[in-house]
């Protein structure tokens, strides 16, 4: 037993090389704000987490997380932790999600969860163009490039507190989100691809019931509602404890789990011409940096 703690430990610290990742990876790509990055077990906005991680949020060696670097090493949470640096990340409901579905169905291969979120964000942030959707389209590329085989499962998608407070945002919201399920999909190249959206349970602003409404209601072919009304909340009002967010991450396996073939073998993503873009630089510079052995 204390063996298998040190080697735990090891893995968890450690980055898995791609070559070392394992075949037929499930990918799935978390994206939105705060209640996707995690604030669970952070109380009224301090920069201090409570450092529990409830069973459902343990780490498994066939549960992989894509790091701000682009490796792959064995998810812990917080999961968010490299990736929305200006806020405190804890728990979220990605690494319940993993379990879960894991837990649910052994032909399920390996889970490799690629953390986007960033906390305070607008859907007019999420936009083809925008910094944080050309950046979740990246890290989407270069999980599949360095994964031996993987293949993207779904996108989870946790967005909308900040589009409550300006009446304006809130009646744009539909269509915003409608365009970016539709550029997201085609820049993946998979316009079926599986999305899980959660409906808020809070809102920063009065015009919570608006976007509710909007994500409700996106008509979207293979876009599916869990909705988190009722969930509960920290004493901040907006932000899920740690209970809810283990709840939501079972909601939202149990949403992906009932897509027919949803877990089933399927094709690995292609390199894409965008997933190319990114690899010519990076092979450039490496044939024409002189080597320090050289130096």
């Amino acid at each position: 037993m204390i063996f298998l703690f040190f080697v735990l430990l090891l893995l968890l610290h450690h980055p898995i090389h791609s070559q070392n990742v394992p075949g037929n990876v499930s990918i799935f790509i978390l994206a939105g704000q705060s209640n996707m990055a995690g604030r669970g077990g952070i109380f009224n906005g301090t920069a201090a987490w409570d450092g529990v991680v409830p069973p459902e949020s343990r780490p498994s060696p066939r549960i992989l997380r894509l790091t701000a670097k682009l490796t792959w090493e064995m998810a812990q949470e917080p999961l968010h932790a490299d990736i929305d640096v200006t806020k405190t990340n804890g728990i979220g409901p990605g690494m319940p999600f993993a379990n879960r579905i894991l837990d649910s169905d052994p032909r399920l291969g390996p889970v490799g969860l690629v953390p986007c979120a960033i906390g305070g964000t607008s859907i007019s942030q999420w936009q083809k163009g925008e910094s944080l959707y050309e950046e979740t389209v990246r890290r989407a590329a270069m999980a599949t490039a360095t994964a031996n085989g993987g293949s993207y499962k779904a996108v989870l998608w946790y967005q909308g507190e900040s589009d409550t407070v300006d009446p304006e945002e809130s009646e744009l919201y539909k269509q915003r989100l409608i365009k970016f399920f539709t550029d997201l999909r085609s820049d993946l190249r998979d316009p079926n691809l599986p999305i899980i959206q959660v409906a808020l349970a809070s809102g920063e602003g009065p015009y919570l019931e608006a976007v509710r409404e909007a994500q409700l209601e996106t008509d979207l072919k293979n876009v599916h509602c869990v909705d988190a009304k009722g969930l509960r909340l920290e004493p901040d009002g907006l932000h899920l404890t740690t209970s809810a967010q283990v709840r939501l991450g079972g909601m939202m396996a149990d949403a992906f789990l009932a897509i027919p073939n949803a877990t089933g073998p399927s094709t690995p993503n292609s390199l894409s011409p965008l997933c190319l873009s990114f690899l010519f630089p990076l092979l450039f510079t490496l044939f024409t940096t002189p080597s320090s052995l050289t130096s």
